[in-house]
């Protein structure tokens, strides 16, 4: 048999980032300790010349290459840009904390970028193999980023309790990639959907398969009762390694849910409904409620990120176009009020003193009342007040799962939102309200500002017009799925 070698032009920019991870690395010991900045400019213009590329391959065809283990369609293209975008957002705004700490290296940039490659990796995968290579890709660079400050006790524990939940998460995975291996004979998602079609002699296996890659995925988007540590790494890790964890892998972790629930097990949606209903409804309850008690601000973020796992959770139970699209709007909002969140967080911090604390966030009006402004608008949203982003983001989830005839879920959904509104609101009375605990101005670089006035429009633009990232999303979705 001849050997026909496999088209490698969808997979350019992946090619493109792993060689510009070793230029990083070189250009940066080259550099040393004084010039740090060439290493940050050569990971800012990877990130650039991949949106590039991706770019310019971009088509509403779905492409299959590497025998069949590698797509580049429409929704791979779409979050690969929005990753792109988000992590040169993250480095932007994270740039003066990690110098600040002494976190500003080649090896922080380097795995910023493998973790980066990893996240692109599953959004293209269409084969269990690739998908679990780019999903342990990620998880291994975020273990080390979490423990990058070396003298700090508590990003030491973060890591050590998010590797455990890693391997909990990957032991999960194969265990029910295995089971449907077993039961369908393939690795390829497409053969897997097909194989499923036609029926299988063993569905009790394929069930109980698809019980363990649920609650593996579950682990990934800290969704309870799987969420257990989550609250812990957010809170240990460095604020920018946090910020980093809390956006763009969950666009990631997006496209491997589509790529596993809705490309390979779409045919067996009526049995993971229901298991997405249950963890719908527990991530919103725990989270919102757990949420309240919280004097931690990234302990009460990493409550609230399991609350809109919840959510996100939601626009899949309809199991169609509709249904999806309003989960990717969500994510893709959910990302734009972390991003701005976090780095209001990063914008109070200073050398020598970490803004972890609710109260740190008394009387920033009186100090900055633009930045009170920004962090205003992104509270509202997170809570889901119109006539931001948040809101129709939750409303077109809230849409999704009433036509798809779950009433009572959608009840409970809009009763937990009115829950959780509390703790935003709490932040909005101390920087208003409160007296400042201190009168120090706040600094920070004209790039941040200005990015970070971008963030904060954003959401309020998009709130109001919503309309052209609604068509992205479900142009994304028609065409992939």
């Amino acid at each position: 048999m001849d050997f026909i070698p496999p088209d490698f032009t969808p997979a350019y920019s992946e090619i493109f980032m792993l060689a510009m991870v070793c230029v990083v690395m070189l250009a940066d010991l080259a550099a040393g300790e004084k010039r740090r900045y060439v290493a940050y400019l050569l990971t800012q213009a990877t990130l650039l010349g991949c949106a590039l590329l991706t770019y310019i391959s971009f088509s509403a065809d779905t492409v299959y290459t590497f025998s069949g283990m590698y797509v580049d369609d429409a929704l791979a293209d779409i979050l690969k840009l929005m990753v792109y975008g988000t992590v040169s957002a993250v480095l932007i705004y994270s740039h003066r904390y990690v110098t600040d700490r002494g976190m500003l290296s080649g090896e922080y940039f380097s795995l910023i970028l493998f973790a980066t490659l990893g996240m692109m990796v599953m959004i293209s995968a269409s084969h269990f193999l690739t998908l679990y290579i780019g999903l342990e890709l990620l998880s291994l660079s975020l273990y080390a980023l979490v423990a990058l400050r070396r003298d700090s006790l508590m990003a030491t524990e973060a890591a050590m309790k998010f590797f455990v939940l890693g391997a909990l998460a990957s032991g999960f995975l194969l265990y029910g990639m295995s089971m449907v291996y077993g039961a369908t004979g393939s690795l390829h998602l497409a053969d897997i959907s097909k194989a499923i079609e036609n029926g299988v002699n063993s569905h009790e296996v394929l069930v109980i398969g698809l019980v363990f890659i649920v609650a593996g995925i579950s682990f990934k988007l800290s969704a309870a009762p799987f969420h257990m540590w989550a609250p812990d790494v957010y809170q240990g890790a460095p604020t920018a390694i946090t910020l980093f964890i809390g956006s763009a892998p969950k666009l990631a972790a997006f496209g491997f849910v589509m790529r596993l629930l809705a490309e390979g097990l779409g045919e067996m949606s009526a049995d993971w409904e229901g298991m997405l209903v249950i963890l719908a409804i527990m991530s919103m309850a725990v989270g919102n409620i757990a949420a309240i008690a919280q004097t931690n601000i990234k302990r009460m973020l990493a409550y609230s990120t399991i609350s809109h796992m919840g959510f996100l959770i939601l626009g899949l139970i309809s199991a169609d176009w509709n249904g999806y699209s309003s989960a990717l709007f969500y994510v893709i909002a959910y990302v734009l009020m972390t991003l701005g969140t976090f780095a209001m967080i990063m914008v109070l911090c200073r050398s020598g003193f970490e803004a972890e604390n609710i109260s740190d966030f008394k009387g920033l009006n009186k100090r900055n009342a633009w930045y009170a402004f920004i962090t205003l608008l992104l509270m509202l949203s997170l809570a889901g007040i119109p006539p931001l982003i948040g809101f129709y983001a939750k409303l077109a989830v809230l849409q999704a799962v009433l036509n798809a005839g779950y009433i009572w879920v959608a009840v409970a959904a809009v009763m937990f939102s009115l829950i959780g509104a509390f703790y935003y609101l709490r932040i909005i009375k101390f920087m208003y309200f409160d007296e400042p605990d201190t009168t120090e101005p706040i600094e920070s670089k004209p790039e941040v500002n200005f990015l970070l006035s971008v963030n904060g429009i954003a959401v309020l633009a998009l709130g109001i017009f919503p309309q052209a990232l609604m068509g992205l999303s479900l142009f994304a979705i028609q065409n992939s799925m």
